[in-house]
């Protein structure tokens, strides 16, 4: 886990164990956000209503950007258009849901690999 970047810059920080097991269709990514005002709010009308935000981790070290771990609800079916949605918002992302220390660590067990 020492070159997994999602355990060095969030997991080794988040306390509580795994996602339930009836949290269904939790997609994990990471996401730079800029460090300045409205930069939440941007996100979070971009997403709108339409998906649940499951997990937030938020990390800064005086930099300028914050590095976010969100875990989102999103069935199957609407991945794309949820990938669509992130890449309108334009802060840059990647997914994280088959990473092995969110999958020991924090993973649904039914998500668990």
């Amino acid at each position: 886990m020492s070159d997994n970047e999602v355990a060095k810059l969030h997991i080794r920080y988040m306390v509580g164990g795994h996602a339930p097991a009836q949290l269904q269709d939790e997609r994990v990514y990471r996401v730079e956000f800029p460090e300045r005002p409205g930069a939440l709010l941007k996100f979070l009308s971009g997403l709108g209503q339409r998906w649940n935000i499951s997990m937030f981790h938020y990390r800064n070290h005086g930099a300028a950007y914050g590095r976010i771990l969100i875990g989102i609800q999103v069935p199957g079916g609407e991945r794309r258009a949820f990938e669509q949605v992130l890449d309108g918002i334009g802060y840059p992302y990647s997914e994280e849901t088959e990473n092995r220390a969110y999958q020991l660590y924090l993973g649904g067990r039914a998500n668990k690999a």
